[in-house]
């Protein structure tokens, strides 16, 4: 019994030592970058790996309390990477950041396991307390290009932000939240994995704007239909008054259905102002 105890010990200690972390964060770049041929390209070129390899000791420099030297190393990282990690944030395991340029993470940021971000994410602050102020991303949060999670917020399990949204508010798990501020659009928990178990596909969300649109588009054409059976109208006045073409029809809908649709609803209406 105190043997298994021991190794499940000495197995934990393993998982959270420097090397085997920077060793599973080298390894999940090929999980996720297709474009990742072997481990000298990741080690010599991939600035996100070389900005996690410098806060992992960075971070173990800060919990020791050598404050001032993981902030220099910390400051060297994000002129050499152009990727800013505070020394205080706590990133899980398999860590990847895709591209990286203009990642800011602040000091009370918390990123569980199989995180990924791409290029311009922030993760910052809003409150001028010296308490928690950064957002907590848990497993296997994906955020898109450019976007902005702000504050002591929460973002469950598997949730997606899609590029270049603004999140502000907590978010449950197995959630995709898009736009500026960011609002749930897609409620999914089946995802589509990779062979390797991992689903990146945070740009298959549906557009909630268009959406809004072709149900007002719709709704008017119904009731200028409704108007044109009821009402007084001369025909030649619905000649010159009523609209028949939409000049973004090409973008909305089907043109085919689009003009035979008009044609019919402008005959109706003719033949119903003449009775």
């Amino acid at each position: 019994m105190e043997s298994a105890l021991t190794q499940q010990v000495e197995k934990t200690k393993r998982a959270h030592s420097i090397w085997f972390l920077l060793k599973e964060d080298i390894a999940c770049v090929f999980e996720r970058d297709p474009a990742a041929r072997n481990k000298l390209e990741v080690m010599t070129t991939y600035p996100g790996v070389h900005a996690l390899i410098a806060h992992r000791f960075a971070h173990a420099l800060w919990n020791n309390n050598w404050r001032y030297l993981s902030r220099f190393i910390s400051y060297l990282s994000r002129i050499w990477t152009s990727i800013e990690i505070h020394p205080g944030a706590k990133i899980g395991r398999r860590f990847f950041i895709d591209h990286g340029t203009g990642v800011v993470i602040g000091e009370t940021a918390e990123l569980g396991d199989d995180v990924t971000l791409y290029h311009g994410v922030t993760l910052g602050g809003t409150s001028w307390s010296q308490g928690k102020r950064h957002p907590t991303l848990k497993q296997g949060v994906v955020v898109g290009a450019g976007a902005k999670i702000l504050g002591p917020i929460t973002l469950g399990e598997n949730v997606k932000v899609g590029a270049n949204s603004v999140v502000i508010k907590n978010v449950v798990a197995h959630r995709t939240v898009v736009g500026i501020p960011a609002k749930v659009v897609q409620n999914k928990v089946n995802s589509e994995l990779n062979p390797f178990g991992v689903d990146l596909n945070h740009h298959l969300i549906p557009d909630p704007v268009a959406g809004a649109i072709s149900c007002l588009l719709e709704r008017i054409r119904i009731l200028e239909q409704e108007l044109g059976k009821d009402g007084n109208h001369s025909a030649e006045k619905i000649m010159e008054d009523e609209c028949f073409e939409c000049d973004a029809k090409e973008v909305c809908e089907d043109t085919t259905i689009t003009e035979s649709r008009n044609n019919s609803v402008k005959n109706t209406m003719i033949q119903d102002a003449r009775i």
